[in-house]
């Protein structure tokens, strides 16, 4: 997953009709735009335990207020992972009206042809409500799984966006997918101005092109040992600095949380809780999302 701007979202007409619109107006608490909240099905048991059945979890999702589902993808890890678009695919009964997103799908790994093709079949049976996210990948151990030379990745990748905007599934440009443990709020500040170069060149707003941030790892606690506890254990797995992700993601106390989301001024954020999961959307729901609407 990729903190780069020139990152792949969904065409225009898709994105108005999938990644909800932040409803206009300041926040309740005098923080910066309003943010919509999606919730990343947990894909791999972070604590150890077994994860929540997927339906459970998307009804939590639902009625606590999240509005999209999404799942990202790896060919392999160091914690076995499911496959996002077949997670995707299993929920799309229990989601009602919310989007289903992949931030993001790897088509230079999976193959253009063979994601454009599941894409259409996740649209169909979503009624519309599904939204392709591509990236280029981060991981080299899932290029070396499948054979191809991670240092040709990029050049990959933008031969396989023309192949889906071919095959009508995305168009190139259309927004940016920022992992949120691989960028901080100055480098997507940076990124804004670079897509407000670009809109300008275009002749398009800037505010037209979703900035959304993925992979928000989330443990809401009052405790700050507990945060501590969980800020170690995702360094250890994501090989960051403990002191360096405090700042990115979503663990510690629901007013650390809101901070780091203003500070990022992102008009979508996908959440991903590492422990309790269910528990921990409900929390977001309750002590989180209020302050950002």
């Amino acid at each position: 997953m990729s903190g780069d701007p020139s990152s792949t979202c969904p065409s225009p007409d898709d994105a108005r009709r999938g990644w909800p619109d932040p409803p206009p107006g300041p926040l309740r608490v005098g923080y910066g735009p309003t943010v919509w909240f999606g919730a990343h099905l947990p894909l791999i048991a972070v604590d150890g335990s077994q994860s929540p059945p997927l339906t459970r979890y998307t009804e939590a999702a639902h009625d606590a207020g999240f509005t999209a589902i999404c799942a990202n993808y790896h060919v392999v890890f160091s914690s076995p992972w499911l496959d996002g678009l077949v997670a995707l695919s299993s929920v799309v009964d229990s989601t009602a009206d919310m989007t289903l997103a992949t931030t993001v799908a790897l088509p230079v790994i999976r193959g253009p042809a063979t994601l454009a093709k599941a894409a259409a079949a996740l649209s169909e049976l979503s009624s519309g409500r599904f939204v392709l996210g591509v990236g280029a990948g981060s991981s080299a151990a899932d290029y070396a799984a499948a054979g191809i030379p991670f240092d040709e990745r990029w050049p990959r990748f933008d031969e396989s966006v023309h192949l889906l905007r071919r095959r009508r599934v995305s168009r190139l440009g259309d927004g940016w997918l920022a992992s949120a443990y691989n960028t901080t709020p100055d480098r997507i500040a940076t990124g804004r101005d670079y897509l407000r170069g670009i809109g300008n060149g275009a002749r398009r707003p800037v505010r037209d092109v979703p900035i959304v941030l993925a992979t928000m790892w989330a443990h809401v606690t009052e405790s700050p040992a507990q945060a501590r506890r969980w800020l170690d254990a995702l360094a250890r797995l994501l090989r960051r600095d403990t002191d360096t992700i405090a700042g990115q993601l979503l663990v510690g106390s629901a007013e650390h949380c809101v901070e780091v989301l203003a500070r990022y001024d992102a008009a979508g954020v996908v959440v991903w809780p590492v422990e309790d999961p269910v528990d921990q959307l409900t929390r977001v729901g309750e002590v989180v999302i209020p302050h950002l609407r």
